[in-house]
C-alpha cells in the first residue's frame, strides 16, 4: 500500500494510532463463510472477482488520479497483494459507480453494470449508497432490493456493505445497517472510523483533518480514499484469521425494509425482451450527450444508458407509447445542465402520475422515478409527451425498470 496519498504528498503515518482507527470501521463482521470462501479462492490461485456499486465516491470522485486512487482500485490492490504470491490467481477489478444516483438506479443497472449481463460472477460485491439514498422515494426499500439482487445470487457472492461519510458527517448508516444487520452481512463504516478524531488535534491524538480527507463537503482526497480502502482490508484480514462460520446466510428471512424491487430489470432500445410494445413516436431519436463514468480501472469515461429514446423540438409531437406487463416500472431518464431540456408528462392507464422535469438539476445525470408499484402482475400502458409549453424542448428517456 503506498503511503503517497494526496496530490499535496499528504501523509498519514501507519502508526498504532491510525491502525486504531482503521479498526473502529468494523460495524459487523457479519456472516464470514463467503468472504472466506473468496479470499481461499485466491490463495488456491483461482481467479477471483471484486465488484463495487455505488454513486460518486465509488466512481471515484475526488481522487487524483480518479481510476488508480480512487477506494475500490485501491481495495483492489490491497486484495491481491495480500492473498495472491508469485503472480497468483486472476483478481479482476468491477468498478461500477455513477455519480449522483441512489440504489434506487443501482438496482436497476446491477446486471449490466456488475454481472455484464451474465458474463460475470463476483466473488465479493461491496454496496456503497450510504451517503447517496437520500432521495430513495422508498427510504431502504431499493437498497435491501439490492443488497438481495446480489445476495440470492446463485454462486453465493460475499456480499459487504459500505458506509461512506460527508464533511458534515452525515450519511444513512442508521436507516440501512439493519439490512446487513438482518441478513448477517460484514459492514464497514467509514463514519465510525473518522469522524470521532476529526474533532481531536493531532497533540490529542488526531489522525487526518477534514480538510486532509475531504476534496469538497462530499467527496474524499487521496487520503481519504487510501483509508476507505484500508478499511475494508482490515475487514478482509479479521476475516481471514477469524474461525470459519459454519451456518450459511438465511435467505428465507422476510425483509426488513422491503423488497419490492429485487426482480428489477433494465429495459431500453437494446433490450431484447417481448414484455414490452413501444412506439416511439417523437422520441426516436438517441441521445449522445450523456452522463459518463470512468468504469473498473478504465482512464476514460464509459456513456450511461445510450441506448435511449430522444425527444428534440423538431421530432414531432407524438408520444412515446409503451404497452407492459409488469407489477412495478421505474422510469430513467435525463437530467440536464442545458436549457434545451424541458418538461414531460408520464400517464400511467391514462391517468398523469408525474411530471419529469430534466432541468430541476442544472447537471447530466441519470435520474431514476416510479411509475407505479403493485403486488399484482398486469398489462399497464405508459404514455410520455412534453408538457404544454415544452414542445420545443428536449427530453431523453434512458431506460425503464421493471419488475414482472
Amino acid at each position: 500500500m503506498s503511503d503517497l496519498l494526496h496530490p499535496a504528498d499528504t501523509i498519514i503515518p501507519r502508526t498504532k494510532a491510525y491502525r486504531e482507527m482503521i479498526a473502529k470501521s468494523l460495524l459487523s463482521r457479519g456472516n464470514n463463510k463467503r468472504l472466506k470462501a473468496a479470499i481461499d479462492k485466491a490463495r488456491r490461485g483461482e481467479e477471483v472477482t471484486l465488484a463495487f456499486i455505488g454513486g460518486s465516491i465509488t466512481h471515484g470522485a475526488g481522487a487524483v488520479p480518479l481510476h488508480t486512487n480512487c477506494y475500490a482500485y485501491q481495495t483492489y490492490m490491497n486484495f491481491k497483494e495480500k492473498f495472491t504470491s508469485n503472480g497468483g490467481s486472476p483478481i479482476r477489478l468491477i468498478k461500477a459507480g455513477v455519480g449522483g444516483t441512489p440504489s434506487e438506479l443501482g438496482m436497476i443497472r446491477y446486471e449490466r453494470d456488475v454481472l455484464r449481463n451474465g458474463t460475470v460472477q463476483p466473488d465479493i460485491i461491496v454496496i456503497e449508497f450510504a451517503v447517496n439514498d437520500a432521495d430513495d422515494e422508498t427510504n431502504g426499500v431499493c437498497y435491501e432490493s439490492l443488497v438481495l439482487k446480489a445476495l440470492t445470487a446463485a454462486h453465493e457472492p460475499a456480499v459487504i456493505l459500505l458506509f461512506s461519510v460527508f464533511e458534515s458527517d452525515w450519511n444513512l448508516q442508521d436507516r440501512l445497517s439493519p439490512v446487513g444487520m438482518h441478513y448477517g452481512l460484514p459492514m464497514v463504516s467509514i463514519k465510525d472510523a473518522v469522524t470521532e478524531q476529526f474533532r481531536k488535534t493531532p497533540v490529542e491524538g488526531g489522525i487526518i483533518s477534514k480538510k486532509q480527507f475531504f476534496a469538497d463537503i462530499y467527496h474524499p482526497t487521496n487520503a481519504g480514499h487510501m483509508i476507505m480502502a484500508d478499511c475494508l482490508t482490515w475487514l478482509f484480514t479479521e476475516t481471514d484469521r477469524s474461525a470459519p462460520d459454519q451456518e450459511t446466510i438465511r435467505l428465507d428471512l422476510p425483509p426488513v425494509i422491503g423488497n419490492d424491487f429485487a426482480g428489477v430489470r433494465l429495459l431500453d432500445r437494446a433490450s431484447r425482451t417481448s414484455i414490452a410494445f413501444i412506439e416511439e413516436g417523437g422520441f426516436g431519436k438517441v441521445d449522445a450527450e450523456l452522463q459518463f463514468a470512468e468504469m473498473d480501472d478504465h482512464p476514460y469515461g464509459t456513456a450511461q444508458f445510450p441506448h435511449n429514446w430522444m425527444h428534440t423540438g423538431d421530432s414531432g409531437s407524438e408520444s412515446f407509447k409503451m404497452t407492459i406487463r409488469c407489477k412495478s416500472l421505474l422510469l430513467v431518464f435525463k437530467n440536464s445542465g442545458s436549457d434545451d431540456f424541458g418538461n414531460a408528462e408520464v400517464r400511467v392507464d391514462g391517468k398523469l402520475v408525474r411530471t419529469a422535469e430534466s432541468h430541476a438539476v442544472n447537471w447530466t445525470r441519470c435520474h431514476a422515478v416510479i411509475l407505479l408499484r403493485s403486488e399484482q402482475s398486469e398489462e399497464h400502458t405508459i404514455e410520455i409527451r412534453m408538457a404544454a409549453g415544452h414542445e420545443s424542448k428536449r427530453f431523453t428517456i434512458l431506460g425503464f425498470g421493471y419488475v414482472e
